[in-house]
C-alpha cells in the first residue's frame, strides 16, 4: 500500500506541532517516500486561553476545529492528546491509533525545587484542571490553588515571575518538550491520578479512509491501547462532564491490569475513589463495572450536584 501525501492536522502550540512531528517521523521510518505536511488549526481553546475550559465546552475546545477540518478533508489525520479527545468521537471518525505512551503522570514544578510536601502552609499552586485541584486539596487543605492556562512555556514563565509557588502539569508535556529538568517530582496516583489517556497520542481520520487506517495500524501500541481504553471507559460509563472532577489511571502487570478511579467536588472534601483489579484484556469491562461502584458508593450524589438535581 502506497499513500504519498499526508496532512496532519494538529493545534499550533509548540506541545502540539512537537507530537505531530513524532508522528510524521514515525511515518517517514516506515519506508516508503511520503509527502508528509503539518498543518496548525487554531482551536477555540487556543483562541482564548484566559477563559476557564468550562465555559469553552470542555475538552471539545482543543478538538472541535481539528474534527471539522478532517471532515471536510481539509487535512487527512489529526493528531490529538488522548486526555484531550472526548470519548464520542463524531460521525464519521475513528480512532485509527493509540500510540505509545509517554510517562502518564502529572508533576509538580516549582521555582526552587522544592516537593508538594515541603511547602509552607498557605502555598499557591496553580493549576487548570479541576481534577488536580480537588486531588492536590484533598492532599492538602492548606493550599491555595491559582487558576492558570497557556502553553507549557507560558505557564512556566508565569511560575518564574512569582504567578505561584509551585505548578502541576503533564509529565509527558515537559518530556516532549525537552523541559523535563523542571521536574521537582512525579505525583504518585495515590495523590494524583492522572486525566485518562494521558501521556498517548490519539491519531484520528475519516472512518471511509481504509488505507490510511491500515498503515496508521503500525503505529498503534497495544499495551497502550488496553490502558487508555479502560480510563476511557471509566470516565463514560461514570457520566462525568467537564465540570466534575474525575480521573482514571490503568497499569498492566503480567496478566492482569489495575484500575484507579476516582470522582470528587471541586474542593476535595468530597471524593469518591476505588479500585479494581481484572484481566489485562478486559480493560473496558473493568472501566464499566469500577464505575458502577464509584456511582453506587456515592459518586452519583456527587454528580446529581453538580448537575443541580435534588
Amino acid at each position: 500500500m502506497t499513500i504519498s501525501n499526508l496532512r496532519i492536522g494538529t493545534r499550533g502550540s509548540p506541545l502540539a506541532l512537537a507530537q505531530a512531528g513524532w508522528v510524521r517521523d514515525r511515518l517517514l521510518s516506515l519506508g516508503e517516500k511520503r509527502q508528509l505536511e503539518i498543518v496548525p488549526i487554531k482551536t477555540s481553546g487556543d483562541q482564548h486561553p484566559s477563559r476557564p475550559l468550562s465555559q469553552l465546552g470542555g475538552k471539545e475546545a482543543f478538538t472541535r476545529e481539528i474534527e471539522k477540518a478532517l471532515l471536510a478533508d481539509e487535512i487527512d489525520l489529526a493528531v490529538h492528546s488522548m486526555k484531550d479527545l472526548p470519548v464520542v468521537l463524531p460521525p464519521g471518525l475513528l480512532l485509527a491509533a493509540i500510540t505509545v505512551r509517554e510517562n502518564p503522570l502529572d508533576v509538580f514544578v516549582s521555582r526552587n525545587d522544592r516537593e508538594l510536601e515541603s511547602l509552607p502552609a498557605g502555598a499557591t499552586v496553580a493549576t487548570g484542571s479541576l481534577r488536580r485541584q480537588a486531588q492536590l486539596l484533598r492532599y492538602r487543605q492548606d493550599l491555595v490553588i491559582r487558576d492558570i492556562r497557556g502553553n507549557v512555556d507560558t505557564r512556566l514563565k508565569k511560575l518564574h515571575d512569582g504567578f505561584a509557588d509551585g505548578l502541576v502539569l503533564a509529565a509527558a508535556a515537559l518530556k516532549r518538550l525537552g523541559r523535563d529538568d523542571r521536574i521537582a517530582q512525579y505525583l504518585h496516583p495515590d495523590v494524583c491520578i492522572p486525566a485518562a489517556g494521558q501521556g498517548a497520542l490519539g491519531i484520528e481520520i475519516r472512518e471511509d479512509n481504509r488505507p490510511l487506517k491500515e498503515l496508521l495500524a503500525m503505529l498503534d501500541d497495544q499495551e497502550s491501547g488496553l490502558t487508555v481504553r479502560a480510563e476511557r471507559s471509566f470516565l463514560h460509563a461514570l457520566g462525568a462532564g467537564c465540570h466534575t472532577p474525575a480521573g482514571a489511571y490503568a497499569e498492566l502487570s503480567g496478566g492482569e491490569m489495575l484500575l484507579r478511579g476516582f470522582v470528587s467536588s471541586p474542593d476535595g472534601k468530597e471524593m469518591v475513589r476505588m479500585n479494581m483489579l481484572g484481566r489485562r484484556e478486559e480493560g473496558e469491562i473493568i472501566g464499566e463495572l469500577l464505575a458502577r461502584r464509584v456511582l453506587n458508593g456515592g459518586g452519583s450524589s456527587l454528580l446529581a450536584e453538580k448537575r443541580g438535581e435534588p
